[in-house]
């Protein structure tokens, strides 16, 4: 049988970097992408409107008929679940979307997914669920608890726990890969790469949080899709899997690069309170997903070149 893959939150920032590469690798499977178009979704950044095999539907995860009408005009026997509210500050300030949208919508699409009867349901989640850990600690494995610190991180991980019970109660099919902090052309400009070179680009200052000594853990988006298809294929069946980037370093240290990088001399760094529950470190154990043959392959300098060149010239 063919597949049909329904990919949730396909005009975001990694679903359609997903897209770009897949549809095209996999002309004989059909993708369907379902977005809701938010503030955060660009229809601009799918390269593959006009592929025969990719259909675009506007609906939203939070109203569970319009989920099922998508299910049952599209029959998908595959889903790779992306879509998800995932600015931290907004979280501080309206959690209660975060709930409606991560927790609310992902038991929506599980509900639909196994009323269909879907071979396999890969929900896409973040290293920020395992919580902030020490500046010494080994970089964490899919077994560590989860420890979410805020409330973005609260509601993957309440997501992530009720794909984990499907499986267990329900029989469903289901994978889940944690990836590190995504970076690369096309990601909205709240987040903070896309921001700082923004700022710097206009000649003005970039806010730092507190003294910008939090470490996050990068990785290259088209290396995080390639992992992700890499379980999409090989994963076991109700496994976690981690995809970091082996890039950890001090936003501080981010920030002065991208400086460096735009060369306006008229931009700066403008450190400001930080934010609350602000998590110390993320730090990702990939090695489950390298024994399926996958590793990061662009480097944290070539990747952040081409970021900048990429928004500079956007």
């Amino acid at each position: 049988m063919k597949k049909t893959i329904l990919v949730t939150g396909g005009a975001g920032f990694i679903g359609s970097a997903y897209l770009n590469v897949m549809v095209p690798q996999y002309p004989e499977y059909r993708f369907v992408n379902l977005d809701a178009l938010t503030y955060a979704a660009n229809r601009k950044n799918l390269r593959v409107e006009k592929y025969q095999n990719y259909s675009f539907v506007k609906a939203d995860l939070r109203n569970a008929k319009a989920v099922g009408r998508v299910f049952s005009k599209y029959n998908p026997t595959h889903v790779i679940h992306f879509a998800a509210e995932s600015h931290v500050d907004t979280s501080i300030t309206q959690p209660q979307v975060f709930v409606e949208t991560n927790v609310y919508g992902t038991v929506n699409v599980l509900n639909a997914a196994r009323k269909h009867g879907v071979e396999r349901f890969h929900h896409i989640s973040t290293d920020e669920v395992y919580g902030s850990i020490g500046p010494n600690e080994a970089p964490v494995t899919e077994t560590r608890m989860v420890r979410p610190g805020n409330p973005y991180s609260a509601s993957k991980a309440a997501a992530d726990a009720f794909v984990l019970a499907y499986h267990n109660t329900y029989g469903l099919d289901v994978v889940i890969t944690r990836s590190s902090n995504n970076y690369g052309p096309g990601q909205h400009r709240e987040k903070f790469i896309p921001l700082f070179i923004s700022q710097f680009a206009k000649g003005k200052a970039a806010p730092l949080y507190g003294k910008g000594k939090n470490i996050r853990d990068w990785i290259f988006v088209f290396d995080n899709v390639e992992g992700i298809d890499r379980v999409f294929h090989q994963g076991k069946a109700g496994e976690i899997y981690n995809l970091g980037g082996g890039n950890e370093i001090e936003n501080r240290d981010v920030a002065r690069t991208l400086l460096s990088l735009v060369g306006n001399k008229k931009a700066r760094i403008q450190q400001v309170v930080d934010r609350l529950g602000h998590d110390v470190r993320y730090a990702l154990n990939s090695k489950k997903a390298g024994a399926l043959g996958w590793k990061p392959k662009v480097s944290f300098e070539d990747g952040l070149k081409k970021t900048v060149v990429h928004y500079l010239h956007a």
